[in-house]
């Protein structure tokens, strides 16, 4: 088997999977980096490595012939930026030549969203690396904004009028696959990923209602409202923070705002939540 020179993380998760299988369709050899090799999926040309972020040795290891990385972040977690830091590290010692990211829309050290101030770290600890990079921030997935129904066919949470871009994991796929692939043009840029359009979540209501048959309505909750109604999960208060911030990023307009970069990268407009349901 080929020595590969590109090693995709994230192969168990939903967009890490997508982009594995469409290097493997464009016929690279690469290796996948995962945590539990029973997860990994069979793909022609790839090799299996085990690693964790927090473990730099095993990250060196798995790492050492890379050349391009496909990177997401880790698990959500109260220190996952210090991981993500050991992981770029790893990389940089293992000789790994260009980074491609999975960011998030909008991430900035005061970004509403607080898990979004984690992929503003991470962002900068990568430019401060050395190692070439692209970053891809993606706004919302479009994929879960069904799973925000509750079983009384309402969506609630403290967004109020804000909009939000989601984008199809698919696109925010090919995209990633595209620049992995033929980089040159792509170093030290940074793209915004979003749907063709920017809802309420009273219009993503709507749009679900028709999708799925059955009323669907968006609530809108304060604050307060927003952490009771969760509390039964027994999150603990970071977490909570999470989720409720989703939604107040959308209030404050932090994922509001439609890029071409989906169109301008894949030459097909972003994928419609309307059209993602009917798929």
């Amino acid at each position: 088997m080929t020595n590969p020179t590109y090693a995709t993380t994230g192969s168990t998760g939903r967009v890490g999977d997508m982009v594995a299988r469409r290097l493997a369709a464009a016929g690279v050899a690469q290796r996948l980096i995962v945590r539990d090799p029973s997860r990994a999926p069979e793909l022609p040309g790839a090799q299996i490595s085990v690693a964790d972020y927090v473990d730099p040795s095993a990250s060196t290891a798995a790492l050492t012939g890379i050349k391009t990385l496909f990177m997401v972040s880790a698990a959500e977690k109260p220190d996952r930026v210090q991981d993500h830091f050991t992981f770029i590290d790893a990389a940089a010692s293992a000789g790994v030549e260009l980074i491609v990211y999975l960011s998030f829309f909008g991430a900035a050290a005061d970004s509403t969203f607080t898990l979004g101030r984690d992929h503003w770290a991470t962002e900068e600890h990568l430019r401060s690396s050395g190692i070439d990079h692209v970053i891809l921030r993606d706004n919302l997935y479009l994929d879960f904004l069904p799973g925000l129904v509750g079983d009384d066919g309402a969506i609630r949470g403290p967004a109020g009028d804000g909009r939000v871009a989601a984008v199809a994991q698919r696109d925010i796929a090919e995209v990633a696959a595209s620049v992995l692939l033929a980089p040159d043009g792509h170093r030290g840029r940074t793209y915004r990923l979003t749907g063709p359009q920017a809802l309420t979540l009273a219009e993503v209501a709507a749009t679900l209602t028709v999708a799925l048959d059955r009323p669907v309505r968006y609530v809108a909750e304060t604050l307060e409202e927003a952490y009771a109604s969760r509390a039964v999960y027994g999150a603990p208060r970071w977490q909570l923070d999470a989720w409720v911030s989703t939604y107040t990023a959308i209030a404050a307009g932090e994922m509001d705002g439609v890029s071409d970069d989906i169109p301008a990268l894949t030459g097909h407009p972003a994928t419609s939540l309307a059209d993602l349901l009917r798929s």
